[in-house]
């Protein structure tokens, strides 16, 4: 869990979050950078068999889970499927009972759910950064997730 003291004014939790897997779907890793003024926590994770998409969920999932009293934060994540589900599409999916534009299930939606529940009590700003662009933490993301998903095969 990431301390975070309850009366700083101003004060914003910082998250740098991705995920992937090689191949696609296949073996993945997911990762998560917490920064709260000085301090800093790194995350990771991994699964056996699954898809950029869940890895990318998971790590936002696990930093905003992590987050111990609610807070100000800016989420910073190269998957638009993250941010645009967050910003654009999730209000739908809730009205249709986790039912898509084309009527049919939402994909991974327990890890929405999921997600849409460890957001509920923090004032989170969705910002999306390209990817394998030099944003120097959306690297060390990647390098951790890649990581994590290379742990597997030990």
């Amino acid at each position: 869990m990431l301390e975070t003291p309850e009366n700083t004014p101003g004060g914003v939790v910082e998250i740098w979050t991705d995920g992937g897997c090689k191949p696609n779907p296949g073996p993945g890793g997911w990762a998560a950078i917490l920064r709260f003024g000085a301090a800093e926590r790194e995350l990771t994770g991994a699964e056996p068999a699954t898809t950029n998409n869940r890895m990318e969920l998971s790590a936002a999932i696990a930093a905003l889970e992590a987050l111990k009293r609610p807070c100000r934060v800016v989420l910073h994540t190269d998957s638009e499927y993250v941010r645009n589900g967050m910003e654009r599409w999730i209000k739908g999916w809730v009205r249709n009972n986790w039912r898509n534009a084309a009527r049919e299930p939402v994909k991974n939606y327990e890890l929405w759910q999921r997600l849409l529940a460890a957001a509920k009590p923090h004032q989170v700003e969705w910002k999306w950064v390209r990817g394998h662009a030099g944003d120097v933490m959306n690297e060390r993301a990647d390098v951790l997730a890649t990581q994590a998903r290379e742990s597997l095969g030990r």
